[in-house]
């Protein structure tokens, strides 16, 4: 063993009570609502609404675990249905066991059917996504270091995991530390997500080839991280099950964007109750200075109100009168006098 290395958990689970609080849970959770929170800002830069990504959330999220799920026991059944399991694993999705491949496919089946119930835009939301689910996996895989599930090959590296006796798999008992895989996945996540954003901003992206961007880049991380890992898992053509998806990934992501190449974003989102909200008085979508309405060349369909007497100018925040029909320019026109 290393003398330096990253050291296991003290604990995975507390008890308040008769509820065990998990940290593996823990981290899913907070990979969530951080996800959640960078995609309504983003969105809201794209000039939605914030509320819109919350409405999304309550059927993308549940449709994202039960897709989790479903892609980890159609990946490796027998981890649930082979010999000496119990089936009811299944359902214990607080244990682990969730494939990202999967939960970002309910996720955006979930999304995109609601959008077209509902009659907004997809690629815009798609746009503010894409980094947010990169965010939120960085966060959800520090779970594999509390659960000592995700990690390689043995390794004496300073940055090397200690894996617990217990945790460890069959003909590895005598190793201590291994190489920390979910850190790398970690780590990847991270930098996907910088890169995501920047390559939007660099390259005006369309939301669609932004998400497709996310899903090559993603692909190739996970090749990589499942190279490392060790342990009996299904094969196909002499590679990991999830190796196989993963190029399957990659293929139809690269090859999307080839297909949309002369795509040019980037993506406003229009409110759906349009001339409505103004007349409402309700929250009437903006753009922001990132995609701007004018810098598209659309400022015609986004025409400015006339500020009502003793109001602030919506822009300058300036307080006017509005003009009397008596007055123009700086004289006043008085009928009978000149």
């Amino acid at each position: 063993m290393s003398v330096a290395f990253l050291p296991s958990p003290a604990r995975s689970v507390w008890h308040a009570g008769p509820i065990a609080v998990r940290a593996y849970a823990l981290c899913m959770i907070a990979g969530v609502l951080a996800g959640l929170w960078i995609a309504a800002r983003r969105y809201r830069a794209a000039g939605g609404r914030p509320a819109v990504v919350l409405d999304i959330a309550t059927v993308a999220v549940p449709a994202g675990l039960v897709g989790a799920r479903l892609y980890s026991a159609l990946t490796d059944h027998a981890l649930y249905f082979g010999h000496g399991r119990d089936w009811v694993d299944f359902v214990r999705i607080w244990d682990g066991g969730l494939g990202v491949p999967g939960a970002v496919a309910g996720g955006a089946l979930a999304t995109w059917l609601y959008c077209r119930r509902t009659g907004i835009a997809l690629s815009p939301l798609a746009a503010a996504a894409a980094p947010a689910l990169a965010f939120a996996q960085a966060i959800g895989c520090w779970g594999g270091w509390f659960s000592q599930n995700l990690y390689g090959r043995p390794s004496t590296l300073p940055w090397a995991a200690e894996i617990s006796p217990v945790q460890r798999l069959s003909g590895f008992e005598n190793y201590a530390t291994f190489q920390p895989v979910f850190l790398y996945e970690s780590l990847w996540a991270l930098g996907m997500g910088i890169l995501l954003i920047y390559a939007r901003q660099r390259l005006v992206l369309t939301g669609d080839r932004v998400f497709a961007l996310y899903a090559a880049l993603y692909a190739i991380g996970r090749f990589g991280a499942e190279s490392l890992r060790i342990g009996y898992v299904p094969r196909l053509f002499g590679l990991r099950v999830n190796q196989v998806t993963m190029m399957l990934i990659l293929a139809g992501a690269g090859a999307y964007l080839l297909a949309t190449r002369a795509r040019t974003g980037p993506d406003l989102a229009a409110d759906p109750r349009g001339a409505a909200g103004r007349e409402t008085g309700g929250p009437v979508t903006r753009a922001s200075d990132e995609v701007g309405v004018v810098g598209l060349g659309l400022d015609s369909l986004a025409p400015k109100q006339e500020p009502r007497r003793g109001l602030a100018d919506p822009d300058s925040g300036v307080a006017v009168r509005p003009r009397d029909p008596l007055v123009s320019g700086t004289r006043a026109e008085i009928p009978g006098t000149r």
